[in-house]
């Protein structure tokens, strides 16, 4: 089964994705930006289904749904838009749309409208990525920067769950579950700071400052896609106890960051955001880890440890500048591990102290360095 998507917000584009997958595990998905490719793709290989966008960069969506419709006059068709007066839905009452999904949505109500037009499943396998290689190093050497993911906490992602089953779920509940939950921060914190939600030009350094910008059904949405991901949460017990002692030391830090960052009169949230960050590099590579062994293939201990080891940086950096996390973010983050020798700025020292304070003896004259320039001496 193949499934055209035609979004040129990536976000969006890949929450209908997730809800196709969840759907229909087996289904080979294409998510496009611009109706010129997507015209290229329909000519090369037609799909079972097309989802469109009415507003595109080079045009609108109903250009591919026309050329589909001549070739096809069966197919469903899915058009997505902010659009719902009837004047509009009139324009394309010849397409014969299958199905109107209006902006802002809800993941539930998109996923019942899509099970319905979907074909049903059938006996092939749930495809797996080209990319996947023989040798663990050797694939993690390779992955593209737009697949580097976090894992989704197992609590999180089963209530989110919950919540698109249709069960009613306070949102006030879940946005305080995220406070602690990195792989959403981090989502939330990078489309708010993207050029398509940060048209005020100041950055966004915390989550309820993107809560704020995005708004409660976009946040959800934007949850909703991680929860959906085939992997979301990690199932390896290897792997959880990995990525548990990197969540206790996170804590630690959050708590010792904010206690030093209210003693001087600082705004604790920005050092709370780099606390929760600082271990994403390692969560990274576990959850590719986890993708590796979802994908049929085996690892053990020693070679775990040196994924971690080699690729955890480099990741982390990919990701920061990938998903347009603020400098003053990014700053923070980069003290956890280390401090510059040219850095003047006092929170960075703050945030170097705390991470100094938990993995150092107490009377590490590298402390009393750092306490000093911070004016705590």
């Amino acid at each position: 089964m193949r499934v055209i998507i035609l979004e040129d917000d990536s976000w969006i584009a890949d929450l209908l994705k997730q809800i196709v997958l969840s759907l229909r595990p087996s289904a080979h998905v294409i998510c496009l930006e611009s109706v010129s490719s997507a015209l290229h793709e329909w000519q090369q290989c037609p799909a079972d289904i097309v989802i469109a966008d009415w507003n595109l960069p080079d045009g609108p969506g109903t250009r591919l749904l026309e050329q589909v419709r001549r070739d096809n006059s069966s197919i469903p068709l899915v058009m997505i838009t902010g659009r719902s007066d009837r004047a509009s839905v009139m324009t394309v009452k010849a397409l014969k749309i299958s199905a109107f999904i209006g902006k802002p949505f809800q993941a539930a109500q998109v996923a019942s409208k899509l099970d319905a037009l979907l074909p049903p499943e059938g006996d092939e396998q749930p495809a797996q990525a080209d990319n996947i290689q023989d040798d663990l190093l050797a694939h993690l050497s390779n992955l593209p920067s737009n697949e580097l993911q976090l894992p989704l906490n197992a609590q999180v992602c089963d209530r989110l769950m919950q919540s698109f089953n249709g069960e009613q779920i306070d949102l006030r509940v879940l946005a305080s579950e995220w406070q602690q939950e990195p792989a959403l921060s981090l989502r939330l914190l990078g489309v708010a700071n993207s050029s398509a939600y940060n048209t005020g030009g100041k950055p966004c350094s915390n989550l309820l400052e993107a809560l704020q910008k995005l708004g409660a059904r976009n946040g959800l949405n934007l949850a909703m896609g991680l929860a959906l991901r085939q992997c979301g949460a990690l199932k390896n017990s290897l792997l959880s106890i990995f990525a548990q002692a990197h969540l206790d030391s996170t804590e630690q830090l959050i708590e010792r960051s904010t206690q030093l960052a209210r003693q001087c009169a600082m705004d604790p949230a920005p050092f709370h955001s780099a606390a929760l960050l600082h271990r994403m590099g390692e969560l990274c590579v576990l959850y590719q880890v986890q993708l590796w062994e979802d994908s049929g293939h085996h690892f053990n201990e020693s070679q775990v440890l040196q994924a971690l080891d080699q690729f955890s940086a480099p990741f982390a950096a990919s990701i920061k500048a990938q998903w347009h996390l603020p400098m003053q973010l990014r700053d923070l983050i980069g003290a956890c591990h280390a401090l510059p020798s040219s850095n003047v700025k006092r929170e960075n020292i703050l945030m170097r102290l705390a991470a100094c304070e938990l993995n150092s003896a107490v009377n590490d004259p590298e402390q009393a360095r750092l306490r000093r320039l911070a004016g705590l001496a």
